[in-house]
C-alpha cells in the first residue's frame, strides 16, 4: 500500500488557501477515483483508492499544518506503510506558480509541514511532491501570503497544477519516484 499524505489546515477559513494546495491535490485524486475521506484511526481524514491494482491511502492531516508529522506517522503505523511508500504533496514558496517538483528526499525546505515530518520520521528520505506558489511580486508577510486564497487568474494555473500533481502522484505509485521526477520534472510551468 502507498500513502500520499496532502498537506494542509483544517477548518473552512483554510479552504482554497495556497497553504492547502496539498489537500486539494488529494481530494482530486479521491474524486477521480470516485472515493470520499472518512475519520481516520487517529487525527486525519483518509480515503483508499486503487490504482493500477495498487492500493493507496490517500491522507489529510487534521493537526494543522505544523504538526502534520504526528497525523503522518499515525497512518503509517495504523496501515503498517514504510517510508519509501510514501509521497507528501505541499505548497512549497520557492517554486513558481504553475511548477510541480518531485524529490526524492532532501530537507524541507522552509516548509513546516515537511519539516515536522522529517522530524518525526527522523529521516529525510521519503518522496515529497513540492507545488509551486511563489509570489510574482514582493509581499509583505509569506504568513498572510500562504494563508490567502488564490486569485481569478492564479485559480485557473492552480487547477491545471493541482490535475498536474495527481497524475504525477499516480505515476509515483505506479512507477516510482525516479520515473515520476524524471516525466514531471520538466522546469515547464502548467500553462497559463
Amino acid at each position: 500500500m502507498k500513502l500520499v499524505a496532502g498537506l494542509g489546515n483544517p477548518e473552512a477559513r483554510y479552504e482554497n488557501t495556497r497553504h492547502n494546495i496539498g489537500f486539494e491535490v488529494v481530494d482530486e485524486l479521491a474524486r477521480l477515483h470516485q472515493s470520499s475521506f472518512s475519520s481516520g484511526k487517529g487525527n486525519f481524514l483518509y480515503s483508499k483508492i486503487i490504482h493500477r491494482n495498487e492500493p493507496i491511502l490517500l491522507l489529510k492531516p487534521m493537526t494543522y499544518m505544523n504538526l502534520s508529522g504526528n497525523a503522518v506517522i499515525a497512518a503509517m503505523t495504523f496501515y503498517k506503510i514504510e517510508y519509501q511508500d510514501i509521497l507528501v504533496v505541499c505548497d512549497d514558496l520557492n517554486i513558481a506558480l504553475g511548477t510541480i517538483r518531485m524529490r526524492a528526499k532532501g530537507s524541507a525546505g522552509g516548509q513546516n509541514g515537511l519539516k515536522h515530518i522529517i522530524q518525526c520520521l527522523k529521516r529525510d528520505d521519503f518522496a515529497r511532491l513540492r507545488v509551486g506558489i511563489a509570489p510574482d511580486h514582493p509581499v509583505s508577510s509569506y504568513s498572510s501570503f500562504v494563508l490567502g486564497k488564490f486569485n481569478a487568474e492564479e485559480r485557473k494555473i492552480t487547477d491545471r497544477m493541482v490535475s498536474l500533481s495527481a497524475e504525477a502522484a499516480l505515476d509515483f505509485v505506479a512507477h516510482g519516484v525516479e520515473h515520476a521526477m524524471n516525466h514531471y520534472n520538466t522546469g515547464k510551468k502548467t500553462q497559463q
